[in-house]
């Protein structure tokens, strides 16, 4: 297999620009639907059936596994939105320099998505096994917390064996075993307006009121434990002399284990229930609904199979655990051994600088197909 993706690598480039030059931002369901119609039509000519799961407001979701298939084993779930504005393909279009390759979401993930369709053609080209053992899911909407997808995807993982999420590997090439679980919560304050230098005494700040949420919600921080709580986005306010008569304050959520959820939640609600500003009222939004990825004995068992893949071909395999969220945890919620980062190697994921390292691009396109065939071998 390592020969024919070789001999694509020039074609898999191709490809890649072509996805990374359309805007596709979680927003942009235009976009998205015109990436997941270009798979679509990719996959298809391979053999594979591709249900459309409609929405209205973001991009479409894809199932997609080959016609002839009968109960696949394992499910991969690759994501088709980026964080980007729309406007960025064409200011930052895809460019080649130094072994490595730029664009919006060049690594997260629309390598992952080359990567995917050609590990499949290399196992079809090749007579191998594992292609017809696939369950596909091609979500629109990771980056925003996957809001129409995640029950999508804990359905479809439900029953399987094993479960591939395509998000890229680490800078160092690590796999990801473990992720933090979390969420975001927004608090609404509303005050009273009143001129600061005039009659100040009638004004009821919502900016203090919310001030004093921060504090007390930061306090719920404990980095032993793996919790964290960040108020990182606040507005609020109409004039610099004016009492403000609102405020909001964004709220990330993480946390290491799925039974610290509840608990920490009723905290959160307690802190927001009640004012510290009379006359102040309060409305708090979201909710913690992403579980951890969590590093179990078959997830364990997974990884040394993917280890002695690795070997075979070449690759030293490693893993490792990370703060970020991924699709991961609907699999793993739903009892199936994941593991994350089987996409090419790259990194600066969400900024300007972001890469691939087009070294990666063959090498990892041939463990993950490799890994397939294995995994889908019977013994």
């Amino acid at each position: 297999m390592k020969n024919y993706l070789q001999s694509k690598e020039g074609e898999m480039l191709l490809l890649l620009e072509r996805l990374v030059n359309i805007d596709s931002g979680s927003a942009n369901k235009a976009g998205i639907d015109e990436v997941g119609g270009i798979l679509k039509s990719e996959y298809e000519d391979l053999g594979f059936t591709v249900e459309v799961i409609k929405e209205s407001n973001n991009g479409n979701n894809l199932l997609i596994q080959y016609e002839q298939s009968n109960n696949p084993e394992i499910i991969v779930v690759a994501h088709m939105d980026t964080v980007f504005k729309d406007g960025t393909a064409s200011e930052r279009p895809f460019t080649i320099k130094e072994g490595r390759a730029y664009g919006p979401g060049v690594i997260d993930m629309k390598a992952s998505q080359v990567s995917l369709l050609y590990a499949v053609k290399a196992l079809i080209a090749n007579k191998r096994t594992g292609f017809e053992n696939l369950r596909i899911v091609l979500n629109s909407d990771e980056e925003i917390g996957s809001p129409t997808s995640k029950d999508l995807i804990e359905q479809q993982a439900t029953g399987k064996k094993y479960a591939l999420i395509m998000e890229p590997a680490r800078k160092d090439g690590s796999l990801v075993t473990a992720r933090r679980g979390g969420g975001e919560y927004s608090l609404y304050v509303t005050g009273k307006a009143a001129h600061s230098g005039i009659e100040p005494q009638n004004g009821i700040s919502a900016i203090e009121e919310l001030a004093h949420k921060i504090i007390k919600l930061h306090t719920l921080t404990n980095h032993e434990e793996g919790i964290t709580v960040n108020v990182g986005l606040i507005e609020g306010g109409e004039s610099v002399n004016t009492v403000a008569p609102t405020a909001v304050g964004h709220i990330d959520i993480r946390i290491n284990k799925a039974e610290q959820a509840a608990v920490l939640a009723k905290q959160i609600e307690d802190i927001c229930s009640v004012s510290d500003i009379p006359g102040t009222t309060l409305r708090l939004e979201g909710g913690i609904d992403r579980p951890p990825l969590v590093k179990t004995d078959k997830t364990i068992q997974l990884l040394d199979i993917i280890k002695q893949v690795g070997t075979t071909i070449g690759i030293d395999i490693t893993d490792t655990a990370t703060g970020g969220a991924s699709d991961a945890s609907f699999t793993s919620v739903a009892g199936v051994p994941t593991i994350d980062g089987l996409g090419p190697i790259g990194g600066d994921a969400h900024t300007e600088k972001e890469y691939l390292e087009i070294p990666s691009f063959v090498e990892r396109t041939e463990l993950l197909a490799s890994v397939i065939e294995k995994l889908s071998t019977k013994e």
